[in-house]
């Protein structure tokens, strides 16, 4: 597999309808929101545990593609058997004091995990492998317009114990969004992929999974969730030829009505009904007089 050799950044678009993208554990699970916009908000954590998820389900037993970060997880298992392949000795805490030993455990680590390889991670517990600079990394999304949660209740309509058959029916709650459209912005760095062995294949299979991963990761509390359009501006050089901003201001997004667009958070728009569906926004993309060695790739 060849290493990647091309610098990336990109914008996602993904919409949520009557669903709860992002659930804010301080917060009694209400989606997350930015309090000064009122602006939702999913964590860059949250999408790249779906993207492990869905990598972890479509690689099954592949070699190369194990997931590191898993639930209920002992890292120093996986560590261990770096030390094993490589036949190095243990030492508690300590990398091997010769720097060959020590990188070929962390390309082991690399080789056999996608998801260090991709967004990297600190293996230095009590069997140290090293840490790992991973070379995609994803900013939080954030939704186009303010977002307007509802606190639904529900009722349980079963009991646990024999001795509650007569009790009345407990109530719980749920929140929802009930339409949003959320963006994010994620960077790839070609240097980076050269010190974990992030290829072309390994690329591909993450575009695969910004398309796929939210049909994997259905639940009654989650909604819709769908992609909507990933925009990514390839760089010929590892290093790239423009900063990433001017780049992403290139990408705009506007609300329509009755077959009418203006730009989000334009005083036309106040007394437009809320967005309730794709069919309210417009992605836009200014391709015109892209920088020299930029090009556009759109993978799905």
């Amino acid at each position: 597999m060849s290493v990647l050799q091309n610098r990336y950044d990109f914008v996602f678009f993904f919409d949520v309808e009557n669903g709860n993208p992002n659930g804010d554990p301080d917060a009694g699970n209400l989606p997350r929101m930015d309090p000064e916009t009122n602006k939702g908000l999913v964590s860059d954590v949250c999408l790249k545990r779906k993207i492990r998820n869905y990598v972890s389900t479509a690689r099954e037993g592949q070699s190369g593609f194990e997931i590191y970060m898993v639930e209920r997880a002992v890292l120093n298992r996986q560590h261990a058997r770096a030390y094993e392949a490589n036949s190095i000795k243990h030492e508690p805490k300590k990398l091997p004091k010769r720097k060959e030993d020590a990188r070929a455990l962390t390309d082991w680590m690399c080789r056999n995990f996608f998801d260090i390889r991709t967004f990297g991670a600190v293996m230095t517990t009590e069997w140290n492998c090293g840490q790992v600079r991973g070379p995609v990394q994803l900013s939080f999304a954030r939704s186009e317009e303010p977002i307007m949660p509802l606190e639904i209740s529900i009722t349980r309509s079963s009991v646990t114990n024999e001795r509650d058959a007569d009790k009345e029916r407990t109530m719980g709650r749920k929140h929802i969004v009930p339409y949003g459209l959320y963006r994010i912005h994620g960077f790839i760095n070609a240097k980076l992929a050269e010190g974990t062995g992030f290829s072309e294949s390994d690329l591909s299979l993450l575009w695969e999974a910004f398309r796929d991963m939210f049909d994997f990761d259905r639940s009654a509390s989650r909604g819709m969730i769908a992609p909507r359009r990933l925009i990514a501006f390839r760089h010929e050089s590892p290093l790239g030829r423009a900063q990433a901003h001017s780049l992403f201001e290139r990408v705009t997004v506007q609300r329509c009505f009755n077959g009418e667009a203006a730009p989000v958070g334009d005083p036309r728009t106040h007394n437009w009904p809320p967005a309730r569906a794709f069919k309210d926004y417009r992605i836009n993309l200014d391709n015109s007089g892209l920088p020299e060695g930029i090009s556009i790739v759109e993978p799905f």
